[in-house]
């Protein structure tokens, strides 16, 4: 009995080792029906994350092909500033947002996909509202062709000469090295000021210091005009202007050593060179 025991456990032993063997075998280099149809499906996912990558990709250039025409040529043409860059690349935000993708074998997967989608989705929300903007821009073309400041506000046939320019200069009074922020315009007392485009006066002062006698228009679209030492103001605040109306006329009040009209353009707050703005000829009878 000892000798059939000691060999059956013998056997028992032999066949429990065998059996481990090929389990490890099997298990690590014989695949199953199972394991081979999920291998497959893995390489399946695999090839479409690949093309699902490769497409957002190409939908990223798209979206950032559309950024920069709309920032470089439709708002330029329609003189709009470019949407910040800060603003097209912001996402949703939220430190919890893609919490609920934790915890899987491929979160970070996942959750970078997501994080794509997420980005282009809101790239493509601003670019919407962007060319919502520019659609009402186009709309209000001929308004802007009006608004902006585009002719000399002093006729030809009165000019004597352009008395000073814009940039630095040495100030007349002080003597010293001053940024001059329009071009002075030398004529003689009463002659005709015209608007240089349509829009509505926001101030009409009198003074006898600094800009003397001045009238300020506002043409929209970021655009203001400033018209000093005038000698006489035939405008009042609040009233619609058109490009070509007479204003006031040329004086020597304020800050002014001799007769002459100083001014000025002024784009989104800050002075521009108004010399910029005399290239567009318009058929303008009385200041011809």
């Amino acid at each position: 009995m000892k000798q059939k025991l000691t060999r059956l456990l013998y056997v028992l032993a032999s066949g429990l080792v065998f059996a481990t063997a090929v389990l490890i075998l099997a298990y690590n280099f014989i695949e199953s029906p199972k394991e081979r149809m999920m291998q497959r499906e893995i390489e399946q996912y695999e090839l479409q994350y690949k093309i699902l990558n490769d497409r957002l990709e190409q939908v990223q250039k798209v979206v950032t092909d559309l950024q920069d025409r709309d920032d470089n040529i439709y708002r330029v043409i329609f003189e709009s500033e470019p949407i910040p860059s800060s603003v097209r690349k912001a996402g949703f935000g939220g430190a919890d947002r893609y919490s609920k993708l934790e915890g899987f074998k491929n979160s970070e997967i996942i959750t970078n996909t997501t994080q794509q989608l997420d980005l282009i989705t809101s790239q493509l929300y601003v670019q919407s509202k962007s060319f919502d903007e520019v659609f009402g821009l186009a709309k209000r073309k001929e308004e802007l062709i009006a608004a902006i400041p585009a002719i000399q506000p002093v006729s030809n046939k009165d000019l004597r000469r352009i008395g000073s320019y814009f940039g630095y200069r040495t100030d007349p009074f002080y003597k010293v090295t001053k940024f001059h922020e329009g071009i002075d315009f030398t004529a003689t007392v009463g002659t005709d000021v015209y608007a240089t485009g349509d829009g509505t006066v926001i101030q009409v002062e009198r003074s006898y210091g600094g800009y003397g006698n001045c009238i300020t228009i506002n043409h929209g679209f970021g655009y203001q005009t400033v018209y000093a030492h005038l000698s006489k103001m035939g405008v009042r605040r609040g009233e619609k202007i058109k490009r070509g109306q007479v204003i006031g006329q040329v004086g020597n009040t304020g800050k002014s050593t001799s007769p002459h009209l100083h001014y000025e353009v002024h784009k989104g707050g800050k002075s521009v060179d108004p010399i910029n703005f005399f290239s567009m000829i318009l058929p303008l009878k009385n200041i011809e």
